[in-house]
Formats: structure tokens, sequence, C-alpha cells
């Protein structure tokens, strides 16, 4: 059976991040893939509204209270429905987004921030979701300059992957490819034979069994071992008491700073013992987190009535406000 793989842009019509997504899937085509390609601009994708429609129903089915989990309460209103669940068919994802302001576009945002409605490893659990695809993926971050205004770009779109289950392979950053075609000229080059060379990996993962996968982007990207991610801050005590001397912002692993005997950088160096009791690439270490949204709003209804005063006036309280002109 031939994989099935799809590339998605959160960028222009024509842009660099549409040249780079078709660059990889012709790639994959070529050596026999089934592609497909979206491009966000074509559909009709509402933001979140913060709702909790999602996680209260996860919370409901987990303690036996609710049989039938409906979904996002948006998804008969717009496309996002039906985009994930084709994201669910496939082996192999591309993403490629442009960077606004250090992260990806707000088109990707809306998006990807719809994925908790639609989380992998729950809909499997309760089986609306039969078969987990194992799915791979790529990440292009798009700019027009270099890291030092991309600084938060792949992070974010590594960050949006662990909802659906997807385990990234390889990531890139184009740079300084602002104006539509700029992949393609002479001295960007290199840049479009790494995005080739992004497809090819992708086909690599998808032919090597689930339990041999690993990252085959730069050994030495990033400061985290486990996620490639840059972003490593000192530790705080998480809810349940759990506490590193620092964290990965991405993947959530814990440990010590120390060098990267090949490059002389920092990196992260990951307790042996616990250092993955957080990663959110774990779908069991995920769980945790859903565990603490359930005590949390289980700890707010029983103190709700101590408030119901105050929050009454601040919820009457209004402020003048800006009133546009049509």
């Amino acid at each position: 059976m031939a994989h099935k793989v799809i590339g998605i842009c959160a960028g222009r019509k024509n842009g660099n991040g549409e040249l780079a997504v078709k660059a990889a899937l012709k790639v994959l085509q070529d050596k026999g893939a089934e592609v497909e390609m979206i491009n966000l601009f074509d559909y009709n994708i509402l933001p979140c509204t913060g709702c909790e429609g999602c996680t209260m129903q996860m919370g409901m089915i987990a303690a036996g209270k609710q049989k039938e989990y409906k979904g996002c309460v948006l998804k008969d209103k717009d496309d996002v429905d039906q985009l994930v669940a084709e994201l669910h068919t496939c082996n192999g994802v591309i993403f490629a987004a442009p960077t606004y302001d250090l992260a990806p576009s707000s088109m990707y945002l809306r998006f990807a921030q719809r994925f908790l409605a639609y989380e992998l490893s729950f809909l499997k659990e309760i089986g609306v979701v039969k078969e987990d695809p194992h799915t791979v993926a790529g990440l292009i971050a798009v700019g027009g300059s270099m890291h030092d205004w991309q600084p938060l770009a792949l992070e974010t779109l590594q960050a949006s992957m662990f909802t659906m289950s997807i385990t990234p392979v390889d990531r890139l950053m184009l740079q300084r490819v602002g104006r539509p075609g700029n992949l393609l000229t002479e001295d960007n080059a290199a840049q479009l034979e790494r995005v080739k060379q992004l497809g090819e990996h992708i086909w690599e993962a998808m032919e090597t069994p689930v339990e041999d996968r690993k990252w085959l982007g730069d050994p030495n990207d990033g400061v985290c071992p486990n996620c490639h991610s840059s972003l490593v801050y000192p530790g705080d005590k998480h809810w349940d008491g759990v506490e590193f001397p620092y964290e990965c912002a991405v993947c959530g692993c814990g440990g010590v700073l120390g060098t990267n005997p090949e490059t002389g950088r920092p990196m992260l160096v990951i307790d042996p013992e616990k250092g993955h009791i957080r990663d959110r690439f774990i779908d069991k270490s995920r769980a945790e987190h859903l565990n603490e949204i359930i005590q949390t709003r289980l700890d707010f209804f029983a103190h709700q009535g101590d408030i119901k005063d105050v929050y009454d006036e601040y919820k009457n309280m209004t402020f003048p406000t800006v009133e546009i002109k049509h």
C-alpha cells in the first residue's frame, strides 16, 4: 500500500512556502507516494473560541459520565473537521509557514490551535480513530531574514505536533527568501536542495518500522537532544510537584545544562531516570496534562460558590470601547 503524504502551506499562493512544499512533495511523488497539497487560505478556518467544550467532554468521558464524544463545537461551521480527518489518514505531512513577528503566521496558528479537539491518542482510545497512522512530519519555516528574526518559528511549529501524535523527523528554516520565487534563485540553490532532502527524509522515515524511527535532520540542531528545539529555560515546579533544573519549552523534557561534545555549544542533558516523564511526544506523559486540567476544573467547581458575588461584579463592569464605523 502506497504511503500517503499531505503538504500544508500557511503562506501566500505561489510564495516560497508553497514552492517548498511542492518541491518536497515532488520528491515523494517520484518515489511512489500518494500526495495531496493544501493551502490553508483556500479554506474556512475559524479560531478556537476557548469554550473548553472538547476538554470538558474528555474529562466527562474519562470519568465515565459521558459515552459519546461530540467533538469541536465548530465542526459543522467551517472546514477544520474535514481537514483534520484527512490528516488522520496520512503517513507523512509537510508543514510550511511564513514567519511573522518571530513566529509562524496567524493563519497557521488559527488552524493548529484547533487540534486539541482532535487529539489523536484520545480519539484512538475511544474508537473514533480506528488506526494510528504513526504520522511523521517535516517542518519548514519561511522568512525574509535570518534566524535572529525567526527564533520562535520552528519551535512553535513543533509545539503544535504532539496533540496530533505527529512525530517531526526533520525541520529547516528558509532564510532571506522574502519575495515570491526567491527560493528558486541561484543564490538559494542550497536551500532548495535542503527542502528536497527533507522530502527524502520523510520517505526514509515512512519506510522505517515505527519502533526504529529516529531524527533525520541535523543531529546538532537546537539545544534539546530530544526534539532539537532551541528553547530551554530554568525549570519551575509542576502542578504535581515535579521539578527539573532546566526544561525544554517544546517537548517538556527535563535535566541540566551541559555542553554538546560535537559543537561545544550548550545543550540540555536529559535526566536519564525522570527526564521524559513530561515528554509531550509520548502519549502517556502528555496525558498528565489532561489530568491537570481535570483536577484544576474540579478544584474550581469546589470553590465556585465562594466567588459568585465578586464574579458578578466584574461581569457587570463596563468601560468605553472602540466603535467601528461602516
